[in-house]
């Protein structure tokens, strides 16, 4: 089948064609031969030369050409490639683009006297930032990298966005040219444009977030004060691929972070993508970007929640190039506009319920809101955390960051029906991803962080031959993958599919990996009536992240629909993207693995029944160790307190122990908690009898590495 075959761009072309576009006056084309003859290739034929999109691509407008038209302007276009220097060129189609904070609110009073908060920031929103400044787990622990020193000094952070108010006094301080433009007016200014409505305000509420200044007796701070943030006034004007793809690869080499807040419409019915040259600005991001570290685009997940959306339908946040971030109310609750879907990576605060706290930051006319919403408010706060995590490491990579924060993300205090343990051991849910960031630990990981191995991609094709799906039913289709392009352990998964739909909201689609991890690609949708289906779409999940790959993979399509009509599976193929290599970091952390190995059946002995006489320290000491390590887990503590052995030498066990280990209890059997195949396995390494300890009733501490670990000793009763 041809449906790994097929060119990544296909799905969008086929996309863009079967939509009814509405054309504007611009165009994107590679003309080659540099500069100074792509200007006079244009300007012979009355267009006006915009900018470079990539080199020798570039941005075109026709000042006779209509603003906004449904009919192409097909004799501009046809005189432009008669040059033999145009090699390619393409009238650009308006996109429908929504910005994410999807409440509207009476314009609150954002001046405030200006006073010192004792023992504390002075800036007088502070101690409103429930956000940031809760503790005992229940904000996103941004303090602690604060108190190390870290505040994002050295990283850039842009907000491609409406505008940004750079003589903002709480952002001036802060402010970027070098990573702001207007691709509106097209200019290197990017305030917003003012409005009775206050329509533009978007973009400065969103670097509020990010880089309001610390203790100027003003507004807020940002999560990463000490960060450089400029802003892309993009959104205020007709968005085309072509400006998408300008913005997104905007100074890549100075800009080290992208946030972006908006997306195709949240109404429950579209299902869009990043066009050619977006794709490609991503691409070349990745690539190129950071001096070929990577840039990093952040990507709100959406607010169709009550539109019964779902983010898969969003080829932005679906995207294995974005960071995508959803919502957690103040109480730890999924919002009512959160979209649940399987690209989500994790999570961090926004707005809720109307008795709820919403996101305090920086506004209009150099005032102060506390007032900011939905998953619009949420990419900020990740990016900030992004932005501390890149001053602590700059050498991280892109995929570097989405493991980071893979292992840190804390699923505590996050209500959700859905949450599920995977196949190597960590909780995941389709509302909030891994769980809640954690700037600290995230911190703290990167300052040890060793990059991860190269990616390599694998595609495996299904042979489907036209599997009808009736109304009411289940068709379920397996694919064995064996040997992958040394892909053995995985990072993101993509499902190609291409269907044909009598009602495309009645598909659900779910994909379970071999490990039995179940992760919905797609959800029905009770306003998508379209009869479009999908064309070789990337339905993508990080939910097997860790994984192997070898073994039965099962797609399963359920058609919801009541009415008769036929919808049928044309092609689906996987592309699994993962590494050779496990993994493996130098930190010391303890991450979040929900589910610790099941404890290895005891043998029967005759001392089994006895039991000895013990101190007071002697039985606090003989607390299981599943249940310490789900404690330290639970608490996010570096340093679990067991009852003995710092490890000479973790990578050379000796089989007698004599040389690795100093005390343990006699209480205990030891065991080695090993990572074999990506998997936690225990060894027994202790004789059929206890071995008498050469020291007893020493509680050492030390800290130990339970995942993507080379060795861990524990101790189990």
């Amino acid at each position: 089948m041809a449906a790994c075959t097929v060119s990544f761009l296909l799905w969008i072309v086929a996309l863009q064609w079967i939509s009814a576009q509405d054309y504007s006056s611009q165009w994107a084309a590679h003309i080659e031969g540099g500069l100074e003859i792509a200007k006079r290739v244009t300007e012979k034929h009355g267009f006006v030369l915009l900018g470079e999109i990539f080199p020798d691509y570039y941005h075109l407008e026709h000042n006779h050409v209509s603003k906004r038209s449904v009919n192409p302007g097909l004799e501009h276009h046809k005189k432009l490639t008669s040059e033999e220097n145009v090699k390619w060129a393409k009238q650009q189609t308006i996109l429908s683009r929504s910005k994410r904070d999807y409440l509207t609110y009476v314009r609150d009073s954002r001046t405030s006297k200006r006073f010192a908060i004792k023992g504390g920031l002075n800036d007088p929103k502070w101690p409103k930032m429930w956000y940031l400044n809760r503790g005992k787990d229940m904000d996103m622990n941004v303090q602690g990298a604060w108190e190390e020193g870290i505040t994002g000094k050295g990283s850039v952070v842009t907000i491609l966005d409406d505008g940004l108010e750079k003589d903002h006094p709480d952002l001036i301080k802060n402010y970027d040219p070098s990573a702001s433009y207007d691709m509106n007016n097209r200019d290197e200014d990017p305030m917003p444009r003012y409005d009775q409505m206050d329509t533009n305000r978007h973009g400065t509420r969103c670097a509020g977030e990010v880089a309001a200044t610390a203790n100027n007796s003003l507004c807020s701070v940002g999560v990463a004060f000490g960060a450089s943030i400029g802003g892309v006034r993009m959104l205020d004007g007709d968005v085309t691929d072509a400006v998408e793809a300008r913005s997104l690869s905007l100074n890549p080499q100075h800009i080290h972070i992208y946030s972006a807040s908006w997306g195709p419409d949240d109404d429950g019915k579209t299902v869009d993508g990043p066009g050619e040259l977006a794709t490609r600005a991503f691409l070349e991001g990745i690539s190129k970007g950071r001096g070929g570290k990577g840039s990093i685009f952040i990507w709100a997940s959406g607010n169709g929640g009550r539109e019964h959306d779902n983010c898969n339908c969003d080829g932005y946040t679906n995207a294995i190039w974005t960071l995508s971030i959803s919502s957690a109310t103040q109480n730890g609750h999924v919002p009512w506009y959160s979209e649940a879907c399987s690209s989500t990576l994790a999570t961090t605060y926004s707005s809720g319920s109307n008795y709820e706290s919403q996101i305090i930051t920086t506004d209009l006319h150099h005032e102060c809101t506390s007032n900011h919403t939905g998953t619009s408010a949420s990419a900020p706060l990740a990016a900030g955390i992004v932005a501390l995590t890149l001053e602590a490491n700059n050498k991280l990579t892109w995929r570097d960051m989405q493991h980071i924060v893979v292992l840190t993300a804390r699923p505590t205090h996050l209500l959700a029906s859905d949450w599920i343990i995977n196949g190597v051991g960590r909780k995941v849910s389709h509302s909030f991803g891994y769980g809640l960031m954690d700037a600290t630990t995230m911190v703290r990981l990167a300052r040890k962080w060793k990059t991860v191995p190269a990616q390599h991609i694998c595609n495996v094709t299904a042979q489907v031959f036209e599997k009808p799906v009736p109304a009411r039913s289940t068709v379920t289709i397996q694919l064995l993958v064996k040997e992958c392009n040394s892909v053995n352990f995985l990072e993101h998964v993509q499902a190609k599919i291409s269907l044909t739909a009598s009602r495309r909201g009645d598909i659900k689609i779910d994909l379970t990996s071999p490990s039995g991890t179940k992760s919905t690609l797609l959800a029905p949708r009770t306003h998508d009536n379209s009869h479009a289906g999908f064309h070789v779409w990337p339905f993508m999940t990080v939910h097997m992240w860790g994984e192997r790959p070898f073994g039965t993979w099962q797609l399963t399509i359920h058609n919801e629909g009541k009415l008769l009509g036929r919808s049928s599976l044309h092609e689906w193929c996987l592309i699994l993207y993962g590494t050779k290599y496990s993994p493996r970091t130098l930190s010391p952390t303890i991450y979040p693995v929900e589910q610790p190995p099941k404890p290895i059946p005891r043998r029967n002995s005759k001392n089994t029944k006895k039991k000895s006489k013990k101190s007071k320290s002697q039985k606090q000491s003989t607390t299981p160790v599943s249940t310490l390590i789900k404690q330290s887990v639970s608490s996010y503590k570096p340093n679990v307190h067991i009852v003995l052995f710092p490890i000479k030498n973790s990578s050379k066990l000796s089989p007698t122990l004599t040389d690795n280990i100093q005390t343990y209890p006699s209480s205990h059997r030891l065991y080695s908690l090993q990572n074999v195949d990506g998997r936690q396995t225990k060894k027994n390494l202790s004789p059929e009898r206890n071995i008498s300890p050469t020291t007893t009733g020493k509680n050492v501490s030390m800290e130990i590495t339970i995942f993507f670990a080379c060795h861990a000793i524990i101790i189990l009763e």
